[in-house]
């Protein structure tokens, strides 16, 4: 969606998105299919029955109840939902293909104009390791970037204190209820004022293991470019580079001794074709350009984020919906062309003879099923 076509959602369609994408087994691919062939969340909602019956999966829309805890207990903290539709949501975030349709922001939004750049890393790292992520990341900050990590320990807050003046981005993968680590609530009070903090999750949402990697894809599609200081071989910074080549961020790492296990993840990148950096100067190299191709634009001023009024929304019927099995010949002719190797969704119409928004409709209700896996740039495979 460009920028021109952007705008503030009402009450009723901010509430109609958040009850879609907390819908289980519809995650942001499915959700932006769906809200794109139907012309809004509200309208997937009212035909849910029918795509539910399709696909042969049983769904229940969360219950109003919830989300109104949710949206009180954000506008409790100061924070706010953005959805990808409005101005104020990353633009870099939108391109990618499984961007959050839904972020809770808490803190300063003007932050999320400037470009940025991610910077990740260990979290035992050694003292070299942390004084030179924070020298890089002040460095960067003063040239006009705003500065992302994951507020982890080690080299995450590390970058994240070096920039608090500026403004810096912590993804987290839990709820901003549930910060995670909780040692981390004074640097998040801290920096919430010029700079914020970003989840997908529910506000009282409990991170797990498999939340991590989800929030890695946040980091990196925030940025125009990820730096990795130090990484172990089996480190989660090691996701977030996986994750920035397959978004088609520039990768960059710094290189160590390779008698230290912390730097044997950042050496083996750079042998893979990663970008050796030591300084910032060397990531100003590769990301500059960047913002000369594609202008950022000036920060927008401010909006105030007006009190929810759940007395104007109406509570959408949602009856508990039962698999029922299509038999749709499409769908089968689609599924025998389906392996485990991932395809592009136009090699899957060229060889089905089926219309694109056909191939389109067909893999979401895969997709809703749970029989298929989606990848990077539009790829898909049969699980």
């Amino acid at each position: 969606m460009s920028a021109s076509q952007r705008r503030v959602l009402t009450d009723r369609e901010r509430l109609d998105w958040l009850r879609l994408i907390r819908c289980e087994g519809i995650g942001p691919i499915s959700f932006k299919g769906l809200v794109d062939s139907h012309g809004s969340a509200g309208a997937v909602i009212e035909a849910l029955p029918d795509i539910i019956r399709r696909s042969g999966r049983s769904v229940r829309l969360p219950p109003q109840a919830s989300l109104e805890r949710e949206f009180r207990a954000l506008e409790k903290l100061g924070a706010r939902f953005i959805a990808m539709s409005e101005p104020d949501y990353p633009e870099a975030l939108a391109e990618i293909d499984s961007a959050p349709p839904l972020i809770a922001v808490h803190g300063s939004i003007a932050v999320l104009s400037k470009p940025m750049v991610a910077i990740v890393g260990a979290r035992n790292a050694s003292a070299s390791g942390l004084g030179l992520a924070a020298e890089m990341a002040a460095t960067l900050a003063n040239a006009g970037y705003a500065v992302v990590s994951g507020l982890a320990r080690g080299i995450d807050k590390a970058v994240h204190e070096a920039t608090l003046r500026s403004g810096t981005v912590a993804v987290v993968a839990g709820g901003l209820g549930k910060l995670y680590p909780p040692q981390h609530e004074d640097l998040v009070r801290n920096l919430v004022g010029t700079g914020c903090v970003i989840t997908e999750a529910p506000f009282d949402w409990v991170a797990t293991a498999r939340d991590f990697p989800k929030r890695n894809r946040i980091v990196s599609g925030l940025s125009l470019g990820v730096v990795v200081v130090e990484a172990a071989m089996k480190s989660g910074s090691l996701i977030t580079a996986r994750l920035a080549g397959e978004q088609g961020r520039p990768l960059m790492a710094v290189p160590g001794s390779p008698r230290d296990p912390r730097h044997d993840g950042c050496n083996n990148l750079i042998r893979e074709g990663a970008t050796l950096v030591r300084h910032a100067s060397d990531v100003l190299e590769v990301v500059a350009p960047l913002v000369e191709r594609h202008p950022i634009p000036t920060p927008r001023p401010k909006l105030s984020q007006p009190r929810f009024d759940f007395d104007a929304v109406d509570e959408p019927t949602a009856p508990r919906l039962q698999p029922i099995l299509s038999g749709d010949a499409d769908q089968d002719r689609l599924v025998g062309l389906l392996g485990p190797s991932p395809v592009a969704m136009d090699d899957l119409v060229r060889a089905s003879g089926l219309e694109p928004r056909r191939v389109q409709l067909i893999l979401l209700e895969l997709d809703l099923a749970g029989r298929i896996e989606r990848h990077g740039n539009g790829m898909v495979s049969l699980l």
